[in-house]
C-alpha cells in the first residue's frame, strides 16, 4: 500500500521516477522488495483509457534502497523483485480485461485476448462456441448465452508442468458474464452500466493463469472460463423455465438475474470431467454478499476444511481481505423447486449462501472454494494506492494458493 501510495502521489505531480527506502529491521528484505514492486505496478495503472485529454502521467522507474545488512546480496532479491512483478502485472492485465466497455470486451474478445495471452507465456488455450456448450449438455450456461446475438465462449487454459504431481489437478473457474442486463428479471437501469464488470471473475482466472505461467510452480492447473452476455431478447430464458445443466440436475429458474451460478454450475461440472480433484471458483455473483461484507471483504466459502486452510494461508500472505460464509445444510431448504431438481434463486435473507449452495450441488464431492468478488472486483473510490475502478482481487491470493500446492 505505502508503495502504490507514493506512486499515485508522485506521478499526479508529474515525477517520472524515485527511489523508495526499505526500512531497515522491519522485513525481511525479499518481503519489503516483492511487496513494493507490486504496489508500484498497481498503483501505476490508471482506467482512463478513452479519455480524449488523458495526461501522459505514470512511473517509469522506480529504485529500491535496501538497508546495508543486506547490500551485499542483492543477487538474492532479483527473484522476489520479479515473482512481484509478474503477479503486479498479472493483476494489471486483469483489470485491463475488467475496465474495458461491453461492446470491446465481448465473450468472443475475451476469448481472443486468452489466447493471445496463453500463446506469450506458454499456456495451451482452448475456446469453444456454442456447438460445443451444447455438444457437452451444458444446459445451465446455454439457458443464459441463447438470450444474446453474441456467441458465448467457453475457454479452456491449461498448465502442466514437467515433474508435477500425478495426483493433484487444481481447476480455477470464473464467471465471464460480458454485460449483465439481468436478462427478462431485469436490472434497474440506475448502475446498471457498471454490469460490464460481471466477468471479474473470469478475468481473475485468467490472469491468474498468466501469473502461474510465468512462474512455473510444479503442480497441474487447468481454468475454465464460461463467458456470456445476460440479455433480455425474444431468445432469451424466461422465469419459470427449467434448464437441464451439464450433470444431469434440473433447474426451474425462479430470476433470470440469478445467471452466474448458472453458467458456473456447468463450469465446475466440466472441471471435473477434465480430472480436477479440487475446485476454486471466482466470481461477481451476488448483491447478498456485499450487504454482508460491504465494500471490504470479499465471501470465502469452501466444502473441505483443509483446503480452505491451504486458502486462508496464501490469503494471508497475499494480503487480501476475506472472510469466510457458512455452508449449512439447512440453508439447502432453500434449493427446493415442484418441478424441478432446484430452483436457481430462493430467499433473499442469506442469498450469498443461497447461491454458494447452489453451486456446491455442482461441485459434488470434490474439494471446492467459492469465492464471491461482487463487492470487491471493482472499486467505487480511489483509495491512495489504488485508482478508483477494477481492483483484481483475488488474483494474489490464488497464485498464492496454487504455489503453496507446489511447495
Amino acid at each position: 500500500m505505502l508503495a502504490g501510495a507514493a506512486v499515485r502521489t508522485l506521478k499526479s505531480k508529474s515525477i517520472r521516477s524515485f527511489a523508495f527506502a526499505l526500512p531497515e529491521n522491519s522485513v525481511p528484505a525479499a518481503d519489503g522488495v516483492r511487496a513494493i514492486v507490486e504496489g508500484a505496478f498497481v498503483g501505476n495503472f490508471d482506467p482512463d483509457y478513452y479519455k480524449s485529454d488523458r495526461k501522459d502521467q505514470k512511473i517509469d522507474a522506480v529504485t529500491i534502497v535496501v538497508p546495508k545488512n543486506v547490500q551485499g546480496d542483492t543477487r538474492a532479491l532479483e527473484g522476489p523483485m520479479q515473482a512481484g512483478r509478474i503477479v503486479a502485472e498479472s493483476q494489471n492485465f486483469t483489470r485491463d480485461l475488467v475496465n474495458e466497455p461491453s461492446n470491446r470486451m465481448t465473450p468472443t474478445i475475451l476469448a481472443d485476448r486468452a489466447r493471445k495471452m496463453a500463446a506469450e507465456v506458454g499456456l495451451s488455450c482452448e475456446a469453444y462456441g456454442a456447438d460445443k456448450i451444447k455438444e457437452l449438455k451444458m444446459g445451465a450456461f446455454w439457458g443464459v448465452a441463447q438470450g444474446s446475438d453474441e456467441p458465448p465462449a467457453l475457454i479452456v487454459l491449461r498448465y502442466d508442468p514437467i515433474g508435477a504431481a500425478k495426483d493433484v489437478h487444481l481447476g480455477l473457474v470464473g464467471k465471464g458474464v460480458t454485460f449483465d442486463t439481468g436478462g427478462i428479471s431485469i436490472k434497474p437501469a440506475d448502475g446498471m452500466e457498471k454490469m460490464k464488470y460481471d466477468m471479474a471473475g473470469a478475468a481473475t482466472m485468467i490472469g491468474a493463469m498468466r501469473a502461474i505461467a510465468l512462474l512455473k510452480p510444479k503442480v497441474k492447473v487447468t481454468a475454465i472460463i464460461c463467458a456470456t452476455e445476460n440479455m433480455p431478447s425474444g431468445k432469451a430464458q424466461k422465469p419459470g423455465d427449467v434448464q437441464i445443466a451439464m450433470s444431469g440436475k434440473s433447474i426451474e429458474i425462479i430470476n433470470t438475474d440469478a445467471e452466474g451460478r448458472l453458467i458456473l454450475a456447468d463450469g465446475l461440472c466440466y472441471a471435473r470431467q477434465l480430472g480436477c480433484t479440487h475446485l476454486v471458483d471466482a466470481a461477481t455473483l451476488t448483491g447478498a454478499v456485499v450487504v454482508a461484507l460491504g465494500y471490504v471483504n470479499a465471501g470465502i466459502f469452501a466444502s473441505d476444511d483443509q483446503m480452505y486452510q491451504r486458502f486462508a494461508k496464501a490469503n494471508r500472505e497475499a494480503g487480501e481481505k476475506m472472510w469466510r460464509l457458512p455452508l449449512d445444510d439447512e440453508y439447502k431448504e432453500n434449493l427446493k423447486s415442484n418441478i424441478a431438481d432446484m430452483v436457481n434463486a430462493g430467499s433473499r435473507w442469506g442469498g450469498a449462501i443461497f447461491a454458494a449452495m447452489f453451486l456446491k450441488e455442482f461441485a459434488e464431492d470434490t474439494p471446492w472454494i467459492h469465492l464471491d468478488i461482487a463487492g470487491t472486483a471493482w472499486m467505487e473510490d480511489s483509495k491512495p494506492w489504488i485508482a478508483k475502478g477494477p481492483s483484481g482481487i483475488a488474483l494474489r491470493s490464488l497464485v498464492e494458493f496454487v504455489k503453496g500446492w507446489s511447495a
